[in-house]
Formats: structure tokens, C-alpha cells, sequence
């Protein structure tokens, strides 16, 4: 969430800046505005009566010893006075938190100046391409046919069992698809992340924290006997390690990567761009999550994105890397990186990486703050990207490593999966 601070003390600020995302927040700003004012004063009027309330007591104690009982009635029926109308104060101001809560949680994050202003994914700017586009024979196949045909993925098995969107993974292509959970993960551990295990399932108060609640409630699955929820991705329960928490400045910044089944319910449709493992129920992600000063934020995310850049370039995978537009951006980022990869054998472009700063949206919403050095406290940066998503990975493997004599597998990974062809 937005801090209040910053929307009294920058109104017009915000509201330009959110045109970006087409998002026309000047009558919801204000409204919220106007119950904040009105919080305050109801604070301050509460402050008083209580305080009065407190030395009327004090008051009242003083007499009594003196042993003027009579004295008191007044006071007494003063008191009286207060305790209801403190009572009221009070119950108005829980009203008004709990209406200034919804409010400000449909209010996205600020892009950063280098947001540009867009509607959709055409208006993302390309900021980067590399890697050599293979040029394969007339016969080469999409993904799904050749999982077909060496017998790695058994979609119609995985459509048997639960539905579709959770395929079954087999023989050699189960040995690929943890053979690249295992290889990111130690690229990312080399790097510096710490790997952690964390839960498949939050709570309500987690999935607010990060920003999936109430803004993605119908893409997540929703165990409903025990109201959790099954991980959209590993960013949730890892960033959610810090909730309600103060750090002190040292121990930032904290890096994390964790591997985790992510679930998606998102609206099914047909067609080639969402065949095979284009688009997943389930699917397996690692993640990285950064905890960062506002001052190494900037640069903590150019880290990121290098660090995904490198993961890339050793799979000897072409890709681009684009700058979203407003349009196209998380409700709760500040500004995105996607990398994608290109697939030859179907011609397209698949995003395989999405690398994000929240900069303190996340934080506010989480109450995750550091102390520094001087005592003071601030809002915690929060970071976060895929480092990477496997199926289109694995899809782009299959399609763009198909040779006449099998798929050949990408050096690096071959000390992960034993073996160096697949045929």
C-alpha cells in the first residue's frame, strides 16, 4: 500500500503518475483523503476525551482522600460523559480504519520515472536482445510433440488425474525438470541467496501482505475448509518470513531462493499460445526475493536482472529482455523487467522471467520495517524474480535443441542431468 504520508503530502504527484497505468485514482485519492482527515480528527478528539477522562480520575482520587465525598458528584457525572462519548470515538475510528484500509488497498503502486505510459504488452520497450536463434529443419517440432514422441510429458495422463494445466513429467523429462530446479538453485546460492523451504499453502494475512489478496483472489486456488491458499508463487511465503517484523539496517540487505510447485487458476482459453506447458494449473519456479535499504534498491535490482542474464546466457538460450509499460505492470510494482526467451519452433517470444522492486508497497502492506543507525525507522524495499519459471524454459530446450539425432541438452546442465542427449 501506499503510505498516507506520502499521498497528503504529494496528491497530484500520485494521481499524474498513476495515468501511466490508466488508472484514474483522483476521485478515489481524495475520498481517501477526506476519511483521513477525518480519522485524524476523530484521533485527536478521542486523545483529548481520554485525557481528560485521566485527570478527571486522578481528580476524583484526590478528593475522596481528602475525605470530600460530596464534593464529587459533578465530576463523577462528567465522567460519565466521557466513557460514553469515548466509547463512540472509538468505535467511529474502527469504522473509519477499516474503510480507509479498503480503499487504500485498491490503489496500485507509483511506477518509477522510467515507466512509460502504455495500455498492454505492445507497449513494452525492448531493452535488450542476445543469444544466436537456431535455424532448424523444415520438420522441427513445438514442445508438446516432442515430449510426444521421446515420452518426457504426458499431458492427457496429467488431464486423467486432475485436469488440465498439470502434466505428468516422465523418465528423462522428469531428470531435465530437476536438473534445472537444481542448477538455479546453485547458480542462485553461488550468488549469494540463501535457500529456503517454505510452505505451499498461506494464510490470508500473507497473501495481503505481498499484494496477491484482494487483487489476484481469483487466479489463486483457495483451500476453503481451512482458508488458506495454494502458493502463486515462492515470492509469498518468502517475503512473508518478515511480517510484522523491525530489522536493524545490518542486517540488510537479506537475499533468499527457494524452490516451490506454484498454482495458478487462470481463465483457460485455446489455441496454440496456450498448448503444452505454455500455460500451466501448476508448474515448478524458483524464486529469488531481496530485503533492501531504499538507497540499494536501484542497483539491488540491475543485480537481479544480471543475475537472470547470466543464468541465460549459459543455457545458450536467444532472449530479450523488456521494460513493462504501465499498462502491462503488477499492481504492486514499481517497476518490471521480463525476459523472454525465443522459441523457434513455434515462432514466438515466451516470458520466462519476471524481475520486480515494490521499493516499500510491499513493506507497508506487510509492516516490515529497519531500524538505522540513528533509530529511526523506514519501510524495507522488497525485490523479487524468477530465477527461473521451468516449463517455458524446458520448452524452449526441447524445441530449440532439436537436432536430426535427438534434443541436445545445454552443456551446463549435463553435469545435473547425466546425460547429454536425448534421443
Amino acid at each position: 500500500m501506499l503510505q498516507l504520508k506520502y499521498l497528503r503530502e504529494n496528491k497530484e504527484t500520485a494521481i499524474e503518475a498513476l495515468k501511466k497505468r490508466n488508472f484514474k485514482g483522483a476521485e478515489l485519492i481524495n475520498q481517501l483523503l477526506e476519511l483521513d482527515e477525518s480519522r485524524r480528527k476523530t484521533q485527536t478528539d478521542l486523545d483529548q476525551q481520554l485525557s481528560e477522562a485521566n485527570n478527571l480520575a486522578k481528580e476524583i482520587g484526590k478528593i475522596f482522600k481528602s475525605g470530600a465525598a460530596d464534593k464529587v458528584s459533578a465530576l463523577k457525572e462528567r465522567s460519565t460523559e466521557l466513557k460514553s462519548s469515548s466509547k463512540e470515538l472509538q468505535e467511529n475510528l474502527q469504522e473509519i480504519e477499516i474503510q480507509l484500509r479498503a480503499l487504500r488497498l485498491q490503489i496500485p503502486n507509483i511506477p518509477q520515472e522510467l515507466v512509460t505510459s502504455g495500455i498492454s504488452e505492445e507497449d513494452n520497450i525492448e531493452t535488450e536482445r542476445a543469444g544466436k536463434i537456431p535455424v532448424l529443419s523444415e520438420d522441427a517440432m513445438p514442445h508438446w510433440e516432442l515430449a510426444k514422441k521421446y515420452d518426457l510429458i504426458d499431458f492427457e495422463l496429467g488431464s486423467k488425474i486432475t485436469g488440465a494445466g498439470f502434466p505428468v513429467y516422465k523418465g528423462k523429462g522428469a531428470r531435465l525438470q530437476r536438473a534445472l530446479i537444481n542448477y538455479f538453485l546453485d547458480k542462485n546460492t553461488a550468488a549469494g541467496y540463501q535457500e529456503t523451504q517454505v510452505p505451499h499453502l498461506v494464510n490470508e494475512l500473507s497473501g495481503y501482505g505481498t499484494g496477491q489478496l484482494p487483487d489476484k483472489e481469483g487466479q489463486m486456488y483457495h483451500v476453503t475448509g481451512d482458508d488458506l491458499y495454494l502458493i502463486p508463487t515462492a515470492e509469498v511465503p518468502l517475503t512473508n518470513i518478515f511480517r510484522d517484523e523491525i530489522l536493524e539496517e545490518k542486517e540488510l540487505p537479506i537475499c533468499l531462493t527457494g524452490y516451490t510447485p506454484c498454482f495458478r487458476r487462470e481463465a483457460g482459453s485455446y489455441g496454440s499460445h496456450v498448448r503444452g506447458l505454455n500455460r500451466l494449473h501448476q508448474f515448478d519456479k524458483v524464486e529469488i526475493v531481496r530485503l533492501e535499504t531504499p538507497q540499494r534498491s536501484s542497483e539491488a535490482l540491475k543485480e537481479m536482472v544480471d543475475h537472470v542474464r547470466d543464468i541465460l546466457i549459459e543455457l545458450e538460450m536467444p532472449y530479450r529482455v523488456l521494460r513493462l509499460c504501465g499498462g502491462d505492470l503488477g499492481f504492486t510494482s514499481a517497476l518490471t523487467y521480463d525476459f523472454e526467451l525465443f522459441s523457434t519452433a513455434q515462432d514466438k517470444w515466451l516470458e520466462i522471467s519476471s524481475v520486480s522492486t515494490f521499493e516499500g508497497f510491499q513493506s507497508e502492506r506487510l509492516r516490515l520495517r529497519y531500524k538505522s543507525k540513528d533509530g529511526s525507522k523506514h519501510l524495507v524495499h522488497t525485490l523479487n524474480g524468477s530465477a527461473l519459471a521451468l516449463p517455458r524454459v524446458l520448452a524452449g530446450i526441447l524445441e530449440n535443441c532439436q537436432t536430426s539425432d535427438g534434443i541436445k541438452i545445454p552443456k551446463v546442465l549435463v553435469p545435473y542431468t547425466g546425460f547429454d542427449l536425448i534421443s
